[in-house]
């Protein structure tokens, strides 16, 4: 394509369009084109930016350290700070649950959802998923690196751990993986109410698991609010840019639905 523009001698002259102007040209009509529920998830990742930010920087400066032994404490029995609160099921069950936003668990999860999409042909979707997962892998731990917050010491850790705690990596990369794969659910869904379920379940998934690090004295309150929010603006993110894409054709979209 070519613009039209005037020359010095005020004759007209064919000016080829950029392709970053063009690129520009499509995302202005994509977002005018969008529903209002796009531009509310643009505001989530806004906020949830924001939440990050503000979390860390009471963290740094010692503000939130109150509130993180206040709620590690008040999840053991008086005095001992070795012993959970509630029955003993309720420990086993914590970690059970942790063990859901592991690397272990993660990674296999995330093989078997991109075997199925390599079957299914849906190979950009493939590297698409792929890349938003290890690209939030990838942030977790060099936030850990650079932040290098030490795990809490008020309590005993019921689990064994090995990196530094802020922000929590089981906390953020279960929101982004979960977020990311209950999204692709959701666009295979025809009713709106398993659509509502599939998101909510990924949502109750990556709080269960950030609940139990708290519970298992392996991290501080604030690691795990950070980690959610951190894990999901990612995958928001990532979810507005798999729209954007797929607006463009570059990503398959879902195939057909059964009546």
């Amino acid at each position: 394509m070519t613009s039209v523009k005037l020359g010095a001698s005020g004759m007209r002259r064919a000016v080829p369009d950029v392709p970053l102007r063009r690129t520009g040209r499509l995302l202005v009509n994509w977002v005018r084109n969008q529903e209002a529920f796009v531009l509310f998830v643009g505001l989530i990742v806004v906020l949830a930016v924001f939440v990050f930010i503000k979390i860390t920087e009471g963290m740094v400066h010692g503000d939130t350290r109150e509130f993180d032994e206040w709620l590690l404490g008040a999840l053991r029995q008086p005095g001992q700070p070795t012993v959970p609160i509630g029955p003993l099921w309720l420990m086993e069950a914590a970690r059970d649950l942790t063990v859901l936003g592991g690397h272990t668990i993660l990674v296999a999860l995330l093989v078997l959802v991109l075997g199925y999409l390599a079957l299914d042909r849906k190979y950009v979707a493939m590297w698409f998923v792929a890349v938003a997962a290890s690209g939030g892998g990838l942030l977790s731990t060099m936030m850990k690196l650079l932040i290098g917050r030490e795990r809490p010491a008020v309590v005993a850790h019921l689990v064994t751990v090995t990196s530094p705690s802020f922000p929590s990596g089981h906390a953020m990369l279960a929101a982004v993986v979960f977020l990311t794969l209950g999204a692709m659910l959701a666009r295979f869904a025809a009713r709106r109410r398993v659509r509502a379920y599939s998101l909510s379940a990924a949502l109750l998934l990556a709080f269960v698991v950030g609940c139990s690090r708290v519970y298992l004295g392996v991290h501080y309150p604030t690691d795990v609010l950070s980690g959610w929010a951190a894990g999901l603006a990612w995958a928001l993110s990532c979810w507005l840019v798999a729209r954007y894409l797929q607006y463009r054709g570059k990503i398959e979209p879902p195939g057909p639905l059964p009546r």
